[in-house]
């Protein structure tokens, strides 16, 4: 008995001594300038801000995430990005689950109205609105570049996996949002 009581104690040591660092870390991070794989950071404020016109965003294929920050509140994440026609999107999916609606706030909030933010490719800066896409042709394209870029699916993409990924973001379990200049 004496053991097993000695045992919980440690246990609820480490427990303790994680649950602090964690939030102590998390809370370092809300300040700094971007955000690490875990956990989401302040401000964007380095990098130059870009002006001017679009760039071909076709480059982001070689990118695996990027900084997306949302600006009410100010908080910054790292996320996938996709280029399809011309166009970015950021996707976040499991929103129908528990852990994504904790864990994935950002995506809420910027449905919600908070749809101004800032995007940072190679240490540039770009203002954009995120305007959610529910619906529409563009999805399949969305779809396809999600499964070829993220899933490992070999290209070209079959109708029938971009029929599935297209109505998993029609039945919202992922959600997509173009960022368009501002």
């Amino acid at each position: 008995m004496k053991i097993i009581k000695i045992v919980l104690q440690i246990v609820g040591f480490v427990v303790l001594i994680s649950a602090v660092a964690i939030g102590t870390l998390r809370i370092q991070r809300s300040g700094a300038d971007g955000a690490t794989v875990v956990f989401p950071g302040g401000e964007m404020v380095s990098g130059e801000l870009h002006m001017g016109p679009e760039p071909d965003w076709s480059f982001t294929d070689d990118i695996f995430t990027i900084e997306l920050q949302l600006n009410d509140p100010m908080s910054t994440r790292r996320i996938f990005i996709l280029e399809s026609e011309g166009k970015i999107y950021v996707v976040s999916g499991y929103m129908k689950s528990f852990l994504g609606k904790i864990w994935k706030q950002w995506a809420f909030d910027a449905d919600a109205g908070n749809d101004q933010g800032v995007l940072r490719v190679n240490n540039v800066r770009y203002p954009r609105q995120l305007v959610r896409v529910k619906q529409g042709d563009v999805l399949d394209g969305v779809a396809a570049k999600l499964l070829a870029k993220y899933s490992g699916v070999p290209t070209p993409v079959s109708a029938q996996d971009i029929a599935t990924a297209r109505a998993d973001i029609e039945d919202g379990n992922s959600w997509v949002f173009e960022l368009v200049p501002r």
